[in-house]
């Protein structure tokens, strides 16, 4: 029977860093903000005008895609034409994950999910405001410490 390691037998893990493609980047969208693009909402317009400059989290790239499937859209090819239009994909690192769990605490009465604290963990590791069109986000900003901006 193998016992498990002892702490400090195995070099420390090395925190992966994902560069940004371009570094125009200037904004991290929520899945809200990125469907309202795509069903011609309001807020729309301006997330169309700015998506070549933003990212979205692989997690909420997830949401958009499982709403957009809900409504009945066909689904197969939507990635690569957000991405010609210049949204990166953003991979959600096992660090992102324990930042949203954290944002918990600080999010709870505001009723954020899940999906919204991955935004909120990308965007803060990557300096970024999010993008949103989630009036909710507005009083958890500053405790979170991400800047939050609202798209309507």
């Amino acid at each position: 029977m193998s016992r498990a390691p002892e702490p400090g037998a195995y070099p420390p893990i090395q925190a992966q860093s994902f560069e940004i493609r371009d570094r125009s980047v200037a904004f991290v969208l929520d899945a809200s903000a990125l469907l309202a693009m795509l069903q011609g909402e309001p807020g729309g317009g301006f997330i169309e005008m700015v998506l070549e400059n933003s990212v979205i989290s692989a997690v909420n790239w997830g949401e958009v895609v499982q709403k957009s499937m809900a409504r009945g859209v066909v689904t197969d090819g939507m990635r690569r034409e957000v991405q010609a239009l210049g949204l990166d994909i953003q991979p959600f690192l096992a660090t992102d994950a324990e930042r949203a769990a954290e944002l918990w605490s600080l999010t709870r009465a505001a009723g954020l999910s899940l999906g919204d604290r991955a935004c909120l963990a990308v965007a803060a590791r990557l300096g970024l405001p999010a993008l949103t069109t989630d009036r909710a986000w507005q009083g958890i900003a500053k405790a979170v410490e991400v800047e939050v901006q609202l798209v309507r």
